[in-house]
């Protein structure tokens, strides 16, 4: 599938669109957004925190009703008060030194968001940095992980979805910037 950069913050893979967007995730009107998740789907700190805030307590709720979701894998619910109409709740791992099978772990947390929205026909998705808060994965790997396996599922997944955005925040928007502006063009 041809791939090519139409700007410093978009690249084209064939007729889909994989978009870096610094906003905040919680406003945006896309059919999902991913929440960088605990096994528990408990509303946590950071965007966690933020996604059950915005969404409402019955948002807790609904992620009583799916988990507990292992590392690596993810789980859908809707999104309550949300722009969005689904919260994709993705499970990546602990930093841990790196050699504990992480790189993996967020891979599979990415592929899993992935298989839930094609499943639920997601025209377009959002992510956060999945594991870089208070999981501790370093930003950098974490950015190119990303973006290699969602490039990757969207040339071998050819409906959904249409569109991924990467939400960042001020203080990681350099890092997604780097990370795709190195991406190799096949």
């Amino acid at each position: 599938m041809p791939m090519h950069r139409t700007n410093l913050d978009e690249l084209q893979v064939g007729n889909k669109t994989v978009r870096i967007l610094e906003a905040d995730i919680t406003a945006l009107p896309v059919d999902a957004i991913v929440n960088a998740a605990n096994q528990q789907l408990l509303a946590g700190g950071g965007v966690c925190g933020a996604i059950h805030a915005a969404a409402g307590a019955q948002l807790q709720r609904e992620c009583h009703a799916v988990a507990p979701c292992p590392t690596g894998q993810a789980r859908i619910t809707p999104g309550c008060k949300l722009p969005a109409k689904y919260v994709i709740h993705a499970v990546g791992p602990v930093w841990m030194g790196g050699e504990s099978g992480e790189a993996e772990q967020l891979a599979s947390a990415y592929r899993s968001s992935l298989e839930l929205a094609a499943q639920h026909q997601v025209r377009n998705i959002a992510f956060p940095a999945i594991s870089t808060g208070i999981f501790g994965f370093p930003l950098e790997p974490a950015t190119q992980i990303a973006l290699n396996t969602v490039v990757k599922w969207l040339q071998e997944h050819p409906d959904y979805p249409e569109e991924v955005i990467f939400v960042t925040r001020s203080q990681t928007t350099a890092a997604y910037l780097a990370a795709l502006q190195i991406f190799p063009l096949e």
